[in-house]
């Protein structure tokens, strides 16, 4: 059984309520469609991760973050990751400068463009290991270290990343380890024949409305800490971590399709990131307790970018976003047969003795 959230709580799963609703009209002002990767960049936000967005060029990706910043009130930042992109040129530089009036000398730190609520890493492929890994440690701590000196980034703090997925000449690859720090990989795709066609005339005519406040700082700070104390059911942790292990061609129940076509399975921070994703969507649709259907809402976002295919797959056509798919539909729902799955084989079990005859 899981605890009612106290009257604080409920009033902020109300306040989201409202405010999610209000959000979807402000951002239709400037966004045709996208309500999936919209609700998925909000509960990355909520749940206090960071995305991977996965598109082609002219999807309004960037329009999209700088409108959700607005909205939010947050301050927001753009990185046009290149080649010749520097670490110092993301985090900032220590400067030289002398006080005029006594002649002294000393350091003082200039902030790079990390230091934002938001901050848009542009085609983060195409910069060098060296500078992609200057994110590292931003995104998980928080915090820069310039000169043996850590600096605070500012709260909340919200990494959001592009890749084009068809262009892939003179890129490099994000690896794995670094792909794992982003809660989600939310796929932008194109856009219907209506959308577009909205899309076209929104965009040929005068400048759209402006974009009102929804939620302030500070309520969304608030938001962020009912997100991770919103209860959840051990029966819902057990199929949340379930799903990651059965990822895993070492686990013993998994199935025949991921011991084929799987190398490499989710680890356990996808657990981690299923569970506060699934926290965040329920709160979205305002419900006060976590459901299984929540972790299978989000489970092809937080999973299907740390599953590494194999030959095999490639050459049957299988996806990492079909593993997904097949293990929703493979791992059992009932609370009595997913605790069941935590049990673990009687390997010192004495072996059976033979019946005298």
């Amino acid at each position: 059984m899981t605890d009612t959230p106290p009257p604080d709580d409920l009033a902020a799963l109300q306040r989201l309520r409202d405010a999610y609703a209000a959000l979807t009209g402000q951002l239709a002002k400037r966004i045709v469609g996208q309500q999936q990767v919209l609700e998925e960049m909000l509960i990355a936000i909520l749940a206090g991760g960071h995305c991977l967005l996965v598109g082609v060029p002219g999807l309004a990706k960037t329009l999209m973050v700088h409108t959700l910043a607005d909205a939010l009130e947050l301050s927001f930042n753009r990185i046009q990751f290149t080649p010749d992109l520097m670490p110092a040129d993301i985090t900032g530089t220590e400067l030289l400068q002398e006080d005029r009036s006594t002649g002294a000398r000393e350091f003082r730190f200039v902030q790079g463009p990390v230091f934002a609520n938001v901050v848009l890493a542009d085609e983060i492929n195409r910069t060098p290991p060296k500078t992609q890994a200057a994110l590292l440690e931003a995104m998980q701590e928080h915090q820069v270290t310039v000169g043996g000196h850590r600096h605070r980034l500012p709260e909340p703090f919200f990494v959001l990343a592009t890749q084009n997925p068809i262009e892939q000449e003179g890129t490099y690859p994000l690896p794995e380890a670094q792909q794992d720090r982003f809660m989600l990989q939310v796929r932008v795709d194109y856009p219907t024949e209506d959308e577009e066609f909205q899309i076209v005339r929104q965009m040929t005519t005068p400048s759209p409305e402006p974009v009102e406040q929804v939620l302030t700082h500070e309520e969304l700070i608030r938001l962020q800490d009912v997100v991770r104390r919103l209860p959840v059911a051990d029966h819902v942790l057990r199929y949340a971590m379930t799903f990651t292990r059965w990822t895993r061609q070492e686990t013993e129940a998994a199935p025949d399709f991921v011991r084929e076509y799987v190398t490499w399975g989710a680890g356990p921070r996808a657990s981690q990131h299923l569970v506060m994703a699934a926290k965040a969507h329920a709160m979205l649709h305002g419900r006060e307790h976590v459901s299984v259907q929540d972790v299978q809402s989000v489970a092809a976002p937080v999973i299907r970018h740390r599953i590494v295919t194999n030959f095999n797959a490639e050459a049957d056509g299988i996806t990492a976003h079909e593993i997904v798919r097949r293990l929703t539909e493979t791992i059992p729902t009932d609370p009595c047969e997913t605790s069941n799955l935590s049990q673990l084989p009687h390997v010192f079990a004495p072996a059976e003795t033979k019946s005298s005859v």
